[in-house]
């Protein structure tokens, strides 16, 4: 008889309840971390803005180099924690993001800001897919799905929370505070992890895909780059295009060195399968849609209505009391229909709320705003726990470290790509509109005015009189359009989503694509999966 932390020879370890129940309070609030790090920065950029004098451009990156780095990295994190051990993994990632925050606190250049989440990205990348692989590996296959649950609740409503507390914190605290949050949050982490996490890893662990790795950072990363550049440098500077054709040349290599590598970082092949590649696709499109919507949405709340930190986060507060309830009755929905209808009815709900959205106005009542988002948060909820269950149950036990990295690699590539494509798509729209109105102005005001929205807000245009106040309405209904244009492009990559994902999910509710033992017409893993 195993006692309650023995480890099997699958990498997973047979707990009591009270200790089950422990584990996920303590990877629940690690994650929070990670997620709240994204989404409670978003309802301190105005503040941001206004005193570092960040532009628009550098805001995306502050916001957006977290995310890259974060999602550039956790495939390979994923296999260090199934190689070393998914415990010391967490602690160790924790520790740097702590760190990062608590440098965070002091720093007040723009510059410096985007290196500090630098660093608290790579600390993020040792802790998200660890917590999702601890949970894979600590829960019996009965329990899981439900755990899993609360695992995609907190991912979604932990953003949601994250920002509402910094909203608290920023009403009597500068926006550094939120760094302070952040320090908190990996600290009470930390504690738990050492105190209850079980020591869990691979007894024969492949060799590490360095190269893989390496390709998929670059991949990411410079598109990305030249994504959010674009607006700002011109989609046909040398600058972007050199940019977009690295990322896009190192995204093909990758793909071809992982088909012929003997233990590829992630196989190309898993996507045959039909759970992965469906469950894949939909958590990357809501992702992408999702933290594009809370980088332009929660700029709109305070620069364009002139709601307070606070009051915007009051106006989001709705979307965790839909969301959270929806996930953790999906997967018992999903067992009885299938991921096949359960993903593009939650696709479909999210993008009826982005196209509401999408016809906000400057004078927009609160109503208006609220309608878009219940439908979001009900999607979203929907469609995500079945996706994340569908990838990790594609895989075997050893192969989970794996299995929770991409999946959280696939959100956090939705999440990169979606801060990246809507908020170019809204300093796009926002430029364009903002071009006539600034072709008197000195050139060096015209910059400033076209590099962010906050400038209007600065004491200077408040003292030039009729003029100033007319720049100030044509901003506001310049960002309105870009962020009208960002949310309805979000609204057609959820509906080309669901219609692919009707297609492609599998059939059968509640089938594993893996184990061909239990059935063996689905496809079975490649060899060197």
């Amino acid at each position: 008889m195993t006692s309650p932390s023995t480890i099997r020879p699958s990498g997973s370890v047979e707990l009591t309840p009270q200790r089950r129940r422990l584990i996920l309070a303590v990877v629940g609030l690690s994650l929070m971390a990670v997620v709240s790090a994204v989404a409670g920065l978003n309802v301190a950029l105005p503040s941001l803005a206004v005193d570092t004098g960040a532009t628009q451009t550098q805001l995306t990156w502050i916001v957006d180099s977290y995310t890259v780095v974060f999602a550039g990295l956790l495939l390979i994190a994923g296999a260090l924690g199934d190689r070393f051990g998914r415990k010391l993994l967490l602690s160790v990632g924790l520790v740097l993001f702590g760190s990062a925050a608590a440098v965070g606190l002091l720093v007040t250049d723009p510059d410096q800001l985007i290196l500090v989440r630098i660093l608290m990205g790579v600390g993020a990348a040792a802790i998200m897919p660890t917590t999702l692989s601890v949970i894979t590996t600590s829960f019996p296959e009965e329990e899981r799905g439900r755990a899993i649950g609360v695992w995609v609740g907190i991912a979604g409503g932990g953003a949601i929370i994250g920002l509402f507390v910094t909203a608290l914190l920023l009403e009597w605290f500068p926006w550094s505070s939120f760094f302070g949050l952040n320090v908190a949050f990996a600290a009470v982490g930390l504690m738990g992890t050492l105190a209850v996490v079980p020591s869990s890893a691979d007894e024969e662990p492949p060799a590490l895909d360095i190269v893989g790795a390496a390709l998929s950072f670059v991949a990411i990363s410079a598109l990305v780059f030249g994504i959010i550049e674009g607006p700002q440098q011109g989609w046909t500077d040398p600058l972007t295009i050199a940019a977009l054709g690295l990322g896009s040349l190192a995204g093909i290599a990758f793909v071809l060195w992982e088909l012929r590598v003997e233990h590829p970082l992630l196989d190309p092949t898993l996507f045959r399968l039909p759970g992965f590649g469906a469950g894949s696709l939909t958590l990357v499109a809501q992702f992408l849609a999702a933290f594009g919507f809370f980088f332009v949405v929660l700029q709109y709340l305070q620069f364009v209505t002139g709601r307070s930190p606070l009051e915007a986060a009051l106006a989001m507060l709705p979307l965790p009391f839909v969301l959270l309830p929806t996930a953790r009755t999906a997967p018992r929905v999903a067992d009885r229909v299938g991921l096949r209808r359960t993903g593009p009815i939650g696709l479909l709900s999210m993008a009826v709320g982005f196209f509401v959205l999408s016809q906000l106005q400057v004078d927009s009542g609160y109503l208006h705003f609220l309608i878009g988002l219940l439908f979001f948060g009900f999607g979203m909820g929907l469609a995500g726990t079945p996706a994340t269950t569908a990838i990790t149950s594609s895989l075997p036990m050893e192969k989970q470290g794996v299995a929770s990295a991409w999946n959280d690699t696939a959100r956090e590539v939705g999440s990169a790509f979606g801060i990246a494509i809507l908020g170019s798509l809204l300093n796009q729209g926002y430029r364009d509109g903002m071009a006539d109105a600034v072709a008197a102005l000195p050139p060096q005001i015209a910059e400033r005015v076209l590099g962010s929205i906050a400038f209007t807000a600065s004491p200077l245009l408040a003292q030039a009189g009729e003029a100033g106040q007319r720049l100030v309405e044509q901003a506001r209904e310049a960002f309105v359009a870009g962020v009208g244009d960002a949310v309805f492009v979000a609204a057609g990559i959820l509906v080309a989503t669901a219609v692919v994902v009707a297609l492609v999910a599998p059939r059968v509710p509640h089938v594993s694509d893996v184990a061909p033992d239990r059935d063996p017409d689905v496809i079975p893993l490649p060899e060197n999966s």
